[in-house]
């Protein structure tokens, strides 16, 4: 190039953009100069694109761009070796237009397996911060795995005055679902782009109506559905659920209606902006456990290229450690793999306004790289003590598939809550009737305090019965054992331990005792888990009956095993409204909720005790405390009979001047006079259970 041609560009950039934005250097065609090293990813400026990234022991790496839907790039621009500081690589690339190109990098490096180098400067990597990745877009399709490219998207999304609801972890009502599966069987006449993010913006009326207040998303960061290349019978097992992340700062393109190309992202905030509109959070369900590549046989596009000894834990031999199920595990307590997860949950704080995270298998987040439990782990504090994120709930899935079991022990900074394992499977086995139940089921119920010391943490505990990993609630009472066979691994997948109960027939009957069982049974789980104290979780599809057909791993199930199936509203719409009724009435009695002033005090069928005998199939809690608005107590009696006949018990004494009324009874039927929710004066204060049944009192001023 002539010194003229270089004077002239200078001198255009400089009078352009400012004498920052003159480019310094002329390589492979292209004009560039040192960019922005603490912008990780690919930043649009004006002019041009920085692009960044690190890698401690690569020796080298070359920016490659592509033309849209091209495997072959159109250029390779090396980074000159002084716009490297550290481990950081970056540069300014002029008069890229970021709409018209894709991009990856190529980095060379040492090769030593046995200490985790296994550098390829053959291989196109995938950016780590890429904020969209292309080739995703349409569900199903056949993807270049090894050839994933990074697109440069813009940020100028319009959140007007968006309002977060910031609601109380005592107020919320968690509703777990995934985007696709939620609205893709649904009419087209009331969701116009079914398993979309556009679909889901149609269902807000139908969950504000519900009453929910706190959706949880299933993974929606790109993940390839595609990845196992299974079939069984000649049909494709797709990773449905999502739990295998290709990038975590890229949306999954395909739940979006539109194409997006350089806008990836804007459906999904449009859904969040609606749904704070409506007073509704928006919580991600995020593996930072492991990603896409697997083991020493997986795929290699990203993370393996650019410092697999610092991304992954390895063995002594340079092998994967295999913590969370699914070949690889993140080492997340190393600082670099810190920052990176630190830089994610920012990214989605401040650009898409997530509200909370539920973390995927988090008791690997507390792991050294040696797999060991730290005691006080970094990336855990961190998170807690984040400014960015201290408004932010978190969320722990406090186990991981090493045998790491931490309900109750979650290291919590006063700022971590939990899914509460233990109350699924207390409540699971009481109410299915096993004996020696009733004090565990007891304590649950009562918010945990055996686990979550009240005076430290109240609203630790996230209660649920059901959520995606197991069976449907439905399916609860309608099968004893699992039926998994479509998922192709011979019925061995899935967990064998469900504590269900089928009602006496397995699988679906016609039998009218036994449906009207099952449906007692569902009654009976969704008020206690409205009932109890923590913060309830719904899965999303109980409230009308769902069904998955007895497989309680549907992981690879993209079709009408896992979608839901929104006929079954005008089937079950009678346990629909007893669930919008239950959330209903925990609302108004806010004794209910964590935090609430108050006490809580067992009864066995004849008065107090301080614990339950192992015989006893029934409890009976008080739940008592003076609400926020006035001096008056808030007194609630719950009556639970999980024996199979029916009980007489003896109410507690009612305060001076009250009544106790039956509020809620669980052993209507449909179709019959008693309904569920009452308005009956109990005399005497003495009443009979059904069997299998429970009843709900409040005390009222006679």
């Amino acid at each position: 190039m002539s010194r003229t041609i270089k004077t002239h560009i200078r001198e255009k950039f400089a009078k352009e953009y400012g004498n920052n934005m003159v480019p310094l250097h002329e390589v492979e065609g292209f004009y560039i100069r040192p960019g922005y090293y603490l912008e990780n990813g690919a930043t649009v400026l004006p002019g041009g694109i920085s692009f960044t990234v690190h890698t401690q022991k690569g020796t080298a790496v070359t920016l490659l761009l592509f033309k849209r839907h091209e495997e072959e790039p159109y250029a390779k621009i090396p980074f000159p070796e002084d716009y490297k500081i550290g481990d950081v690589y970056s540069m300014i690339v002029f008069d890229l237009d970021y709409r018209e190109f894709e991009y990856a990098y190529r980095v060379e490096g040492p090769f030593n397996p046995k200490k985790g180098y296994i550098f390829d400067g053959r291989q196109n990597l995938l950016d780590p911060y890429a904020n969209a990745v292309a080739g995703q877009r349409i569900w199903g399709a056949e993807k270049k795995k090894e050839h994933y490219h990074g697109r440069v998207t813009s940020s100028d999304f319009d959140w007007g005055k968006d309002k977060q609801p910031n609601i109380d972890m005592k107020d919320m009502i968690i509703y777990e679902l995934h985007v696709r599966g939620y609205t893709i069987m649904e009419d087209q006449d009331r969701v116009k782009n079914p398993g979309t993010f556009s679909g889901l913006i149609d269902k807000i009326p139908y969950l504000k109506s519900l009453g929910i207040n706190t959706v949880e998303l299933m993974p929606v960061f790109e993940f390839d559905e595609r990845s196992e290349n299974r079939y069984y019978k000649g049909k494709e097992l797709l990773n449905y659920w999502g739990y295998n992340p290709v990038a975590f700062f890229a949306p999954n393109t395909a739940y979006s209606a539109e194409v997006e190309h350089n806008r990836e992202g804007e459906e999904l905030k449009t859904l969040i902006k609606e749904m704070h509109k409506n007073g509704i959070q928006v919580f991600l369900d995020v593996v930072y456990n492991h990603t896409a590549e697997g083991n020493e046989d997986g795929l290699f596009f990203s993370f393996k290229g650019f410092d697999n000894h610092i991304y992954y834990m390895l063995d002594e031999n340079g092998h994967y450690a295999n913590y969370s199920g699914t070949g690889n595990t993140l080492n997340a307590n190393h600082p670099v793999v810190q920052n990176f997860i630190m830089e994610s949950m920012r990214y989605w704080v401040t650009e898409y306004h997530i509200d909370g995270f539920r973390f995927d298998l988090a008791s690997i987040l507390g792991r050294d790289e040696y797999g060991k439990p730290l005691e006080n782990p970094p990336l855990i504090k961190e998170l807690a003590y984040d400014p960015l994120l201290s408004k932010v709930k978190l969320i722990a899935e406090a186990w991981d598939a090493g045998g790491l079991y931490q309900v109750g022990s979650f290291p919590d900074f006063e700022r971590w809550s939990e899914w509460n394992g233990k109350y699924r499977d207390d409540i699971r086995r009481f109410l299915k009737g096993d004996m020696g139940m009733a004090n565990a089921a007891a304590i649950r119920i009562a918010g945990s305090i055996d686990i979550y010391d009240p005076e430290i943490r109240d609203d630790a505990s996230i209660n649920f019965i059901t959520c995606h990993d197991g069976f449907t609630l439905h399916d609860l009472y309608s099968y004893n054992e699992k039926h998994n066979e479509a998922n192709g691994w011979d019925n061995t997948d899935g967990e064998n331990n469900n504590n269900s109960w089928n009602c006496g027939v397995e699988g679906e009957t016609e039998d009218p005792k036994v449906i009207a069982l099952r449906r007692r049974m569902v009654r009976n789980a969704f008020t206690i888990l409205l009932l109890s104290r923590g913060t309830p979780m719904i899965l999303a599809g109980d409230e009308f009956g769902n069904s998955q057909k007895g497989n309680n791993n549907p992981y690879c199930q993209d079709n009408e095993i896992s979608w839901l199936n929104w006929k079954d509203l005008e089937k079950n719409r009678d346990l629909y409204y007893f669930v919008r009724k239950l959330i209903l009435f925990r609302k108004k009695h806010p004794v209910l909720k964590v935090g609430a002033y108050g006490s809580c005090k067992f009864y066995d069928n004849w008065g107090p005790v301080e614990q339950f005998r192992e015989i006893d199939r029934y409890i009976g809690i008080r739940f008592s405390g003076v609400l926020d608005d006035r001096d008056t107590e808030d007194i609630i009696f719950l009556a639970a009979n999980m024996y199979w006949e029916d009980i007489p018990i003896n109410l507690p004494e009612p305060p001076v001047g009250c009544k106790w009324k039956l509020r809620i009874d669980t052993s209507g039927e449909k179709g019959q006079d008693i309904g569920y929710f009452l308005e009956k004066y109990v005399e005497n204060n003495k009443i009979e259970v059904p069997g299998r049944s429970i009843m709900v009192f409040t005390a009222w001023k006679a």
